[in-house]
Formats: C-alpha cells, sequence, structure tokens
C-alpha cells in the first residue's frame, strides 16, 4: 500500500512539473531537415548521413568548379599580361638607343613576374588535375616516413578481430576471399592518407561502404540481412585496425571539445533530479540499479574500438533508462520522459572523450545504423542531450538568472541552503519522498555534530582520569614517606622467651597394657 501510495504521489508530482515546464523534443525534430525520413544529426547540421554526404560533396565539386573557373581566368589575365609585355619588347628595338637601357630591366622584371605567375597557375591546374594529385601525394609519402599510427604492431585485440574476421569469410568462400582482400587492400590505401583531414578520411570509409554494400548486395541477390551481417564484420575488421589513426585526429579540436564539455558538466554538478523534472524515484532499488547501469554503459562507451560496439553501449544504457522510467511510473516511458533522463544520466556520469566518441561513430559507422533502428533513435537522442547541455541556462532549469550565477559559480548549492527546511516549505510541488531524504540528511548533520561533542567529552573525561590517577599516585608516595611502615622480626617459637622450661616434666610416652 506504501508502495502503491508513493507512486501515485510521483505521477501526480510529475504530471503537475510537466505542465508547469519541461523538456521537450518533438519526435519531427529528431529526423532529418531534408525530409527523408531518416534520422538527423547535430554534427551533420540536423541532416541524416545520407542527405549530409550529398550536401558534402556538391559543395565540394562546386568548389572545385569554381576553383578551375579562378584558374582559368587567372590563366587568361596572365597570358594577355605575357603577350602584351612580349609586344612591348619586339617594338622597343625601334625606339632611340639612348632610351633602351632605361625600359631593359622593366622588361626584365614584368617578364620574370609573368613567368611566375604562369608556374602558379600550372601548380593550380595540377593540383585539380587526378592523375598529378595522386603522383604528388604518392611523392610526397615516398620522401615523409610512416606515422607510428599506421607502422604500429598489431595488438592482441587486432590480432583477435583480424582471426575471428578470416574465420567468419571461410563461410562465404569465394566472395570472402575476395572481401578479405579489398579490406586489407583498403587499409593499407588508408595509410598513404594520413594527411588527410577527418572530413577527407570519413569520406574514404563511408565510400568504401557504399561500394563494399553494393557489391554484396549484388552478390546476395538483395538479402539486406546478410548484406547487413557480413557489413557489420567489415567494419569491426577494418575500424579496429585503423581505430588509433582515426580517433580524435590532430587535424580536428575533438580533444578541445571534450575538455570543454567536461568541465561544462563538472560546472553543473548541482543540478537536482528535480530541475530536469526526470520521472525517476531512485529509492526503489531496481530503478537505483537501472541507473547504476546506465551510467556504467554510457562510460564503458569510450573503451570500445567499433563504431557499432559505442552505439551498442549507448542502446543498452537507453534502455535502462526506460526501465527505470517505467518501474518509476508504473506505465510505459515517453520521448518526453526519456530525454530529460538521459541528460540526467550524463550529468551524473560525465563520461570520458565524449565529443570524440560522438564524432567518431558520426564520421565511421555504417551510416545504415544512424539513419534508422533504435540505435539511430538512441544515438540522435544523446547527440539532443549534449547540445542541451552545452546550451543550458537559467530558463531551462526554470531559474532566475540571479540564482542560476550563484550555483554556476559556486557561491551556493540547492542542495544546502540556509533555511534547513527550505527543500519542504519553499517547493510545495517536491516529492514528499525526497523531502524525507533531505529532512534525514539534517538529522544526521545533527547526529554527526552530537557524536563529535560526544568524541570530545570523552578525550576529556580520558585527560581527567590520567590527571586523577597521578594525583592519588602522588598522594600516596607523600603518606609513605612521612609514615613509613616498620616490620618487627618474627619469633622463632612459642615457648622461646621462658626460662624454666627446662624443669618441665618430659613428656607423656603412650604405654602398651597387657590383658
Amino acid at each position: 500500500e506504501i508502495s502503491s501510495e508513493r507512486s501515485v504521489v510521483w505521477r501526480k508530482i510529475m504530471s503537475q512539473r510537466s505542465e508547469r515546464r519541461g523538456i521537450h523534443v518533438d519526435q519531427s525534430e529528431l529526423l532529418c531537415k531534408k525530409g527523408c525520413g531518416y534520422y538527423g544529426n547535430a554534427a551533420w547540421q540536423g541532416l541524416c548521413s545520407k542527405c549530409w554526404r550529398e550536401e558534402y560533396q556538391r559543395a565540394r565539386q562546386k568548389q572545385i568548379q569554381d576553383d578551375w573557373a579562378l584558374a582559368e581566368k587567372l590563366q587568361r589575365e596572365e597570358e594577355a599580361a605575357y603577350a602584351s609585355s612580349h609586344g612591348s619588347q619586339s617594338q622597343s628595338p625601334a625606339q632611340p638607343s639612348q632610351s633602351q637601357p632605361s625600359l631593359t630591366p622593366f622588361s626584365k622584371f614584368e617578364e620574370k613576374k609573368t613567368n611566375e605567375k604562369t608556374r602558379k597557375v600550372t601548380t593550380v591546374k595540377k593540383f585539380f588535375s587526378p592523375s598529378s594529385r595522386t603522383a604528388s601525394k604518392k611523392e610526397s609519402h615516398e620522401g615523409k616516413s610512416h606515422s607510428p599510427s599506421f607502422t604500429r604492431q598489431p595488438s592482441l585485440e587486432t590480432d583477435r578481430v583480424s582471426r575471428d574476421f578470416v574465420d567468419f569469410l571461410k563461410n562465404l568462400q569465394k566472395p570472402g576471399r575476395e572481401i578479405h582482400k579489398q579490406s586489407r587492400a583498403f587499409i593499407e590505401s588508408m595509410a598513404n592518407k594520413k594527411d588527410l583531414g577527418a572530413d577527407e578520411l570519413s569520406e574514404c570509409v563511408q565510400d568504401f561502404y557504399q561500394n563494399m554494400s553494393d557489391r554484396l548486395m549484388t552478390h546476395f541477390k538483395g538479402s539486406s540481412e546478410k548484406v547487413e551481417r557480413v557489413m557489420d564484420q567489415v567494419e569491426k575488421y577494418i575500424m579496429t585496425r585503423l581505430y588509433k589513426s582515426v580517433f580524435c585526429p590532430e587535424t580536428t579540436d575533438d580533444e578541445k571539445k571534450d575538455l570543454a564539455t567536461q568541465h561544462r558538466i563538472r560546472a553543473l554538478h548541482w543540478v537536482t533530479i528535480q530541475m530536469l523534472c526526470v520521472p525517476v524515484d531512485e529509492e526503489i532499488p531496481e530503478v537505483a540499479d537501472s541507473v547504476v547501469k546506465a551510467i556504467t554503459d554510457i562510460i564503458e562507451m569510450d573503451s570500445k574500438r567499433v563504431p557499432r560496439d559505442k552505439l551498442a553501449c549507448i542502446t543498452s544504457c537507453s534502455k535502462h533508462i526506460f526501465n527505470a522510467i517505467k518501474v518509476t511510473k508504473k506505465e510505459p516511458a515517453s520521448a518526453d520522459d526519456f530525454l530529460p533522463t538521459l541528460i540526467y544520466i550524463v550529468l551524473k556520469a560525465n563520461p570520458p572523450r565524449l565529443q570524440s566518441n560522438i564524432q567518431y561513430i558520426t564520421r565511421f559507422c555504417n551510416p545504415s545504423r544512424l539513419m534508422t533502428g533504435e540505435d539511430g533513435y538512441y544515438f540522435t537522442n544523446l547527440c539532443c542531450a549534449v547540445a542541451f547541455i552545452e546550451k543550458l541556462d537559467a530558463q531551462s532549469l526554470n531559474l532566475s538568472p540571479e540564482d542560476f550565477e550563484r550555483y554556476m559559480s559556486g557561491q551556493v548549492s540547492p542542495r544546502r541552503q540556509d533555511d534547513p527546511g527550505s527543500w519542504t516549505h519553499s517547493a510545495p510541488n517536491v516529492n514528499p519522498v525526497i523531502s524525507q531524504i533531505h529532512h534525514t540528511l539534517d538529522l544526521l548533520t545533527c547526529l554527526e555534530k552530537r557524536q563529535q561533542q560526544v568524541l570530545d567529552g570523552a578525550l576529556t573525561m580520558q585527560a581527567e582520569l590520567h590527571d586523577w590517577q597521578d594525583g592519588v599516585a602522588r598522594e600516596v608516595q607523600d603518606i609513605l614517606e612521612k609514615f613509613p611502615l616498620e616490620i618487627k622480626p618474627r619469633a622463632s617459637a612459642i615457648d622461646a622467651e621462658n626460662v624454666e622450661s627446662d624443669r618441665l616434666p618430659p613428656p607423656l610416652q603412650p604405654q602398651v597394657f597387657a590383658g
């Protein structure tokens, strides 16, 4: 009865809070802005991976065309300048001889300048030529030593994944050998692209995924389940081998974002479960256990190498969150319940390298997993939670700007106000269980003070006992010195002082009578 009554009170309080304020995200806000029906991503400006790649390739193609147009324009201008300078040189002998020395240095300067610009135009055109671009890349990489991240010795995990990949491909026979050959060739080709940026590396990996998926779809005659199973193994093999070189690369600011997010979450340590309207009662043992498991899963994400495994940690965390909400509310959780709880879990966990992991999944995960399914839904919500934490302000928590600044600066904490009963009297909609918890904490604080007083009294009493013992010992010693104890020698026999004892008759002897 107590449990059911607590559940009713909890639902009533949370319904009142949701009417007053709350974190609400419409389902349509999670979808791609292009309206394709797939899940979007904040890192892709609200687009899904498919639409983002189309936009990226379109922008890249436009940039190339603009560069070509600029190169051609520069070439035309330089050709005109070159022709003009040679025309002036051809007319110079007809002029008087005394003026020729003054024109010669200027003509040489113009010719030198024209030649330099012509070389620049040629270089620009060569840069956009596919064959010369590849050749220049190869020459530059031949002159440089390979990065340690690509030439490192394979780890035990890498060896294990490689063996598992080979064992899996044995069942496919001839297609399996071709898949293994293509995968190894792609990994070796990535070693020559270590100077590329993160977006270019992502483009290479995504192109490989797309080409491999198309080939598999043709081989398996449209069986998407078999294709997905093989692509999972391909992704695991490739990304395990490339993890060290493509996770948080030096060409990005992922590490800086990680530190900023960690500092932000630490600064928000004072945010309570009531401020976020989280429908979770951690007093219930099963709920508390689900919360701990959710925190563990989101932290464990950083230890995984494969994007699919990192997504699995996010999915597991989300399922524990849904279970905690379901047990608390005695009914299935909604999207409005899930997102605030996920934000609360992220704030409590403060996962390591959160931004780097999100970017790694975004860049190198199989795009089909991010666009549809529960993995894509949970990952999109995690991105929304991180974006909310970065932009969290006083209005988001229904606080005044003054209180928000005081909490952020650490001057006060909402958990400890000057008024011991502030939680009970100033917030009428606070859960009575939470109020009881804080009342118990206050009692424990008072008990701690009383215990300290008892310990101080015990130490004082112990000191007094030592002083009393020393005083008694001194008094006994003084009495012994004033009144010393005299002990007389012991007498040798009872009749020792009797002088006439020798005149006494002898003692009676026993006699035997015959009879």
